[in-house]
């Protein structure tokens, strides 16, 4: 391994929400600024993420269903289903290499997480989810700001999309619009992408009737419009 390499892959481990999580390089490294996606699910569920802090009402049924799309090393799909152990809790991911480790992970914590190989929901049948989850490729090779070197250990496919990072998570919008299109229930979407790409995020999902809830960071919290 190149002395290059960040040092969670020298490790073979990466922290995330209070967790070790095995990393290798098929799998995008767990990041800090995308624990906020746990938060936002844990207040839709009920639950304050902050001690001494009062939970909010529950927006979410008492078993639900949520997806996690792209879901890599599963830090996402594992946390959730252990911080909020009454909801179903599914990882996708187009990679079987990436399942691997995920799969790994749910072992190694006790998490009861079941996972497809997707490209994100092409390949998903199961029962209309109250949550989807996604932090997709979105990095855009022509940004100027871009440290390519600091990412070159990392899997390209967890990484880049192309029409200027959009277009992974334009098109799970577009199956997400179809996914809940018979659901008279209230539904969620909460994604992570650069905040230079949430407005054309923002407007793209509500033309498609997925309306923009709230922005924390990295994280969109978006809602599926009531009709």
């Amino acid at each position: 391994m190149s002395e290059n390499w960040p040092e969670a892959y020298k490790k073979g481990y990466q922290d995330f929400y209070g967790r070790d999580f095995l990393v290798s390089p098929d799998v995008l490294i767990p990041r800090p600024e995308t624990e906020t996606i746990i938060d936002k699910v844990k207040l839709l569920a009920g639950q304050s993420y902050l001690p001494g802090i009062k939970a909010p009402a529950r927006s979410l049924p008492e078993n639900p269903l949520i997806l996690d799309v792209g879901t890599g090393s599963s830090c996402v799909a594992v946390t959730l289903k252990l911080e909020i152990p009454e909801a179903e809790v599914i990882g996708l991911d187009i990679s079987s290499k990436a399942l691997h480790i995920a799969r790994e992970n749910a072992e190694k914590l006790g998490a009861n997480v079941d996972f497809v190989q997707s490209d994100l929901l092409t390949n998903y049948h199961g029962r209309t989810p109250d949550v989807i989850v996604a932090n997709l490729p979105y990095v855009d090779r022509d940004w100027e700001w871009l440290d390519k070197e600091a990412l070159d250990a990392e899997p390209e496919l967890a990484l880049y999309a192309p029409d200027r990072g959009l277009s992974l998570i334009f098109k799970l919008i577009k199956q997400v619009k179809m996914l809940w299109k018979n659901s008279k229930d209230k539904k969620w979407l909460i994604l992570e992408a650069d905040p230079c790409q949430h407005e054309e995020i923002i407007k793209y999902a509500t033309e498609r009737g997925i309306s923009h809830v709230k922005t924390s960071g990295f994280i969109l919290t978006l809602c599926r419009l009531l009709e």
